[in-house]
């Protein structure tokens, strides 16, 4: 193996011998912090270490010429995903017209993979890849290993492209083809390209994170393996030495700081924002009401002729206050309470406790306070759009011991059913009103980052959505939306597209008219058998489409996988979002298949093939993880027959996002979520119809998984 020059070797080297050998104390491991570019690492160099795993963070650094904002998850274990623009402070965007003096921005996307966990003699491992996917511009992929040592971790590592730029030795693989010699250019933003990948030489890098004596005190040295001298545009960089240098220090749980210097005369800034919702305890719930206590003894078991119902008995409940007490303490919304021999049945929704067990255990409370001691099971009808969904029956009096202490959780678990719903032979006890009308305000916010007209185009309204109900699966809902601050007045660009522009009039839209309608539509829903589920629509179904359509979904009860599919004839709306249409008009739908994997980490992975909304055919792939407590991470992207040239810059369509429960961080129970899409680019190509509802999310409550994983909530 020829190497261009064997001094930055031997340093990289020395560094490490040094780290081994200095005089160790009894001290903890040096914990994973980020490095200036997001991921775990050390400065400008990635390390083998990991996060915990449902980590998210947010780190902003800043070393001149480069600022970098990143955003970092954990979704497993063994795997780190990040995402990310930079700003180049001595590059404009363009023109002045357009971006004024807004500096260069580049959008990229980091992977990181666990290869092999560290053990007593061996290393933890990771392959890596920077600005996959992206302009490339500063992509790189690479090798390290990670050893702990007492109070020091060091790492060692190699890698082609931006990170090992110094080229320490010819890549290794120009043996098998010699077009591995050298890197090669880059290519339009977000083309997955694979022509420079494991190319040009190869550069060495390393270094040691140090755990100080004060416990919030880290110290890094890194060698980097770039020289500076081969910068993206041109814009090569003074290096006058290698070695890198930093002090971490850890201000609180969720916050680091970093000051070191880079390059031996560029000064380094950074600050680290993390947080675990995915093990996070969620907020106490003080707003909530407190569960109703049991109310005397628990039944003995009553002779048999006991145990037929008793019309005194049933008389003597106020199923309007036990109604009234479900909504109110246990957020379940009563459509009709029944009977059926030994088994009363509630049938309607849970709108207020993120957690099933919770709110089948507040309710079962209830019931057991109220009703005659000749009932033995309680079942829950969950009906959503209209259709029941799942049922739920707990016996009673496993679920009595279990609150007062004399059987176990686990016992409780097998003496509950999670089944689909049945129609039986049964006696009303109750009806409740039909509310028709519901609606009510809210806040909106939308935004654009990392154009050329302004890094962030942003946009606040004053929303108001309403309901109206003819029959419980038949209704029209709508939302008006008016505009009460943004700067939109910045958007100037309109990307060019060799397409029909289905979404690339993104600015049009958002400009028009100060008061839009983006949704008034028609929507009737269906159970068609007892795992297949239906609905129609029609209206104004999206901000800026309009049309018909409808949707089919077989989900099979207790099974890891469904199958859907919806077909639509939808025509472009106007500008500004009123009752006016364009003249663009398509038919476009999709199968999708679900399915879920693993019992302890769940993935939920689904495949979409069909018709797009700018008459292209393809398919869109979605992973995500999905924690315990519904904090979710996930990926997609889409290709279609549309060629890389036709869609543009970007190549395909792709997208990362999360979603965290705002159960977890607030101090009421609630169903609600944040969810957060980057979506670094919006153009024509495998762009679907944004449809208000859809049928796998609303029949969640057939997801056991969910239900038996926090199933020790039906206490709470």
């Amino acid at each position: 193996m020829h190497f261009r020059s064997t001094r930055p070797a031997s340093i990289a080297m020395t560094l490490l011998a040094l780290s081994l050998s200095a005089a160790l104390h009894a001290q903890e491991a040096p914990p994973p912090t980020a490095s200036d570019w997001g991921v775990i690492g050390l400065l400008q160099t990635p390390t083998a270490r990991m996060a915990e795993q449902g980590d998210i963070a947010f780190t902003a650094s800043h070393t001149s010429p480069y600022s970098r904002y990143n955003v970092t998850m954990q979704p497993f274990p063994w795997l780190e995903g990040a995402f990310r623009y930079m700003s180049v402070a001595n590059r404009r965007y363009g023109s002045e017209w357009l971006s004024g003096d807004q500096n260069y921005k580049d959008k990229s996307i980091d992977f990181k993979l666990r290869l092999w966990e560290e053990t007593r003699w061996t290393p933890q491992l990771a392959f890596g890849m920077r600005d996959v996917g992206g302009t490339g511009l500063f992509s790189s992929e690479y090798l390290v290993a990670s050893k702990n040592v007492g109070p020091i971790d060091a790492s060692l590592g190699i890698a082609t492209g931006y990170i090992g730029n110094r080229g320490d030795f010819a890549n290794p693989l120009r043996h098998v083809d010699d077009r591995f010699e050298s890197r090669g250019g880059t290519g339009s933003w977000g083309s997955f390209s694979t022509s420079a990948m494991f190319r040009g030489p190869v550069g060495i890098f390393g270094g040691i994170s140090y755990q100080t004596p004060w416990e919030p005190l880290l110290l890094k040295v890194e060698y980097d393996g770039n020289d500076y001298k081969r910068e993206p545009q041109r814009n090569n960089q003074r290096q006058d030495s290698p070695i890198n240098v930093a002090a971490v220090y850890t201000a609180t749980k969720n916050i680091q700081l970093a000051l070191g210097l880079e390059r031996g005369n560029t000064a380094l800034f950074a600050i680290t924002f993390r947080g675990n919702p995915a093990h996070t305890p969620p907020m106490p719930k003080i707003f909530d009401p407190a569960p109703e206590p049991l109310t005397g003894p628990r039944a003995t078991t009553p002779a048999p002729d006991a145990l037929q119902p008793s019309a005194q008995e049933e008389a003597a409940v106020d199923w309007d206050d036990v109604a009234r007490r479900l909504r109110v303490n246990a957020g379940f919304r009563v459509n009709d309470i029944s009977r059926a021999g030994k088994e009363l049945i509630v049938t309607g929704q849970q709108a207020r406790y993120y957690y099933q067990a919770q709110g089948i255990g507040r309710s079962a409370r209830i019931l057991h306070n109220s009703t005659p001691e000749t009932i033995e099971w309680f079942t829950f009808v969950d009906e959503r759009l209209g259709m029941k969904v799942a049922q739920t029956s707990v016996e009673r009096d496993t679920f009595v011991d279990r609150i007062q202490n004399r059987a176990s959780t686990e016992d409780l678990r097998l003496a509950t059913e999670l089944s689909a719903p049945v129609d039986r032979n049964s006696e009303l006890l109750y009806k409740a009103p039909f509310q028709r009308f519901g609606g009510g305000f809210n806040i909106g916010y939308g935004q654009n980052l990392g154009g050329p007209d302004g890094f962030i185009l942003y946009q606040v309204s004053a929303n108001y959505s309403a309901s109206y109900f003819l029959a419980r699966n038949f209704w029209a809902t709508g939302t008006v939306r008016a505009n009460v601050i943004n700067n939109y007045d910045k958007f100037k660009y309109d990307a060019p597209s060799r397409l029909q522009r289905v979404r690339t009039d993104l600015r049009q839209y958002m400009t028009e008219s100060d008061v839009t309608m983006p949704n008034l539509q028609l929507t009737a829903s269906a159970k068609l058998g007892n795992d297949l589920y239906g609905m129609a629509y029609a209206g104004y179904l999206e901000w800026m489409y309009a049309g018909v359509g409808g949707e089919v979904l077989y989900r099979p009860m207790g099974e890891r996988w469904a199958i859907g599919t919806n077909i639509n004839w939808v025509r472009q709306r106007d500008y500004d979002q009123g009752f006016g249409l364009r003249d663009y008009s398509v038919a476009t739908g999709h199968t999708t298949l679900y399915y879920a994997f693993g019992r302890d980490e769940r993935v939920l992975a689904s495949v979409s093939a069909g018709r797009y909304l700018a008459g292209d055919w393809g398919a869109t792939f979605d992973v995500a993880r999905i924690f315990d407590n519904g904090v979710t991470m996930g990926a997609y992207f889409t290709k279609t027959n549309v060629s890389s040239r036709e869609f543009g810059e970007g190549s395909f369509d792709k997208g990362i996002y999360f979603s965290i429960p705002f159960d977890s961080v607030l101090p009421r129970s609630t169903r609600g979520s944040a969810n957060i899409l980057w979506q670094p680019l919006t153009r024509d190509g495998g762009a679907m119809l944004g449809r208000k509802y859809a049928l796998y999310p609303a029949t969640s409550e057939r997801n056991s998984w969910f239900l038996q994983r926090n199933f020790d909530k039906i206490a709470d």
